[in-house]
């Protein structure tokens, strides 16, 4: 027992005083809580010398961890590069977090970056703090300085990137983004929100070639697929985005607005039977159902069956007559059986809802539609010879559906 106390004393007494003088070399007072620890487990001991009794299993375990095993796991820590600051800075940070006292948490962080300011996970830390507060700007540059001080920190990258996407610095936001994939090309949500970038600023080409790209390490990505599909339609390439679209379909069978371009696309190819059959498909989606079933109306004038046009017709009115009726009215191929189709004599605007498609899916849906409307009065040899164009030039040409075109098969 005096043994094991001698052996004790000596050890604690020589941590005790290396603890005490990094405390001055590190001009660090976190150091003290060490220091009281170890105090605790001499206090102990002592108590043992004193009353030449043993204290108890559970004493002893303190003793020891409080006199020996801490201040051994702190050094342990230090050799790794890890400075006690840091380690009680955090903690302390977490702890205020957790009591969503962020200005609290802040003070912990700041202190630690100002004594430390290559401390990566302070910088990180102080970044999603100022993010979380809608602190935009401070939130950059502490992401920037965690990249500075580990460029490997690629979800930073991703992060500044986003924030400047959300303060309109799309410029800015995309050359990130085209670094951070040059980097690690297989970064997924670097890919979807590039590719969003260059939709948003119709660079189709540059949006297919990021896209094409991601596939080769994601080719079951229903939104990679889908996006491409997009990109391409936006390119009037209707055999890519095509099978784009049937890619994306085949992944997520729910994928309604897939099948309605694929429905719009065989429009515009004439292939009616395929046209219609997506178009059923596509009057699950509440948002689509209205457009279905007026496109499923055209489709059967175009096939001279009145009775189903009719039917179909009056389904798209009843779902949104604010939106079908003007259609209805405008296009010429209802005009054999206006007289049949029940228009309402006032028209209930639908209430406004916000849409569950995003802007370059609209914008794609609308193309789409609006290309059907074009090429509508085109013959089957016409589209035959478009399509047989498109397929000589391996599938990646940019359509162009212009008076020329209009002329060939004449």
């Amino acid at each position: 027992m005096i043994l094991e106390q001698l052996i004790f004393t000596i050890i604690v007494f020589g941590l005790f005083v290396y603890m005490f003088f990094r405390m001055f070399q590190k001009n660090d007072t976190n150091y003290i809580s060490v220091l009281v620890i170890q105090t605790i487990g001499i206090a102990l001991n002592f108590i043992a010398v004193l009353t030449k009794k043993e204290i108890g299993a559970f004493w002893t375990i303190i003793k020891y961890v409080f006199g020996v095993l801490i201040p051994i796991a702190v050094m342990i820590i230090e050799k790794r590069g890890i400075a006690l600051i840091q380690i009680v800075s955090v903690a302390k940070a977490e702890i205020y977090l957790k009591m969503s006292n962020n200005k609290k948490a802040k003070e912990q962080l700041i202190n630690l970056v100002t004594k430390d300011p290559e401390n990566y996970i302070g910088h990180k830390m102080l970044a999603e703090i100022y993010e979380l507060e809608g602190g935009m700007r401070k939130a950059i540059d502490e992401y920037v300085q965690a990249i500075d001080i580990n460029k490997k920190d690629y979800d930073s990258y991703y992060k500044v990137a986003e924030l400047l996407t959300n303060l309109d610095k799309s410029d800015e936001a995309a050359e990130m983004l085209f670094n951070l994939l040059n980097k690690k090309p297989d970064y997924y949500k670097a890919t979807e929100l590039l590719g969003d970038i260059l939709i948003s600023k119709e660079m189709y080409k540059e949006a297919v070639n990021i896209y094409q790209n991601a596939l080769r390490y994601n080719p079951l990505s229903f939104d990679i697929n889908y996006n491409l599909g997009i990109a391409y339609t936006m390119l009037n390439d209707f055999q890519n985005a095509k099978m784009c679209y049937e890619k994306a379909a085949q992944i997520n069978s729910l994928s309604y607005n897939s099948k309605y371009s694929l429905a719009e696309i065989a429009l515009i190819y004439k292939e009616l039977e395929e046209a219609e059959k997506y178009f059923l498909e596509a009057i699950d989606d509440d948002e689509l159902s209205a457009d279905s079933y007026y496109e499923l109306s055209k489709i059967a004038m175009i096939k001279g069956d009145k009775d189903n046009a009719i039917k179909y017709a009056n389904v798209a009115i009843d779902i949104n007559s604010a939106k079908i009726v003007p259609k209805v009215k405008k296009d010429p191929i209802f005009i054999p059986i206006i007289a049949r189709i029940s228009i309402p004599f006032n028209i209930q605007k639908n209430q406004e809802m916000e849409s569950k498609y995003q802007k370059k899916e609209v914008r794609a849906k609308e193309h789409l539609e609006g290309m059907f409307e074009i090429t509508r009065n085109l013959g089957y040899d016409d589209i035959s010879l478009l399509k047989k164009r498109a397929e000589r030039n391996g599938q990646n040409v940019e359509y162009e559906f212009d008076e020329k075109d209009r002329e060939i098969g004449n």
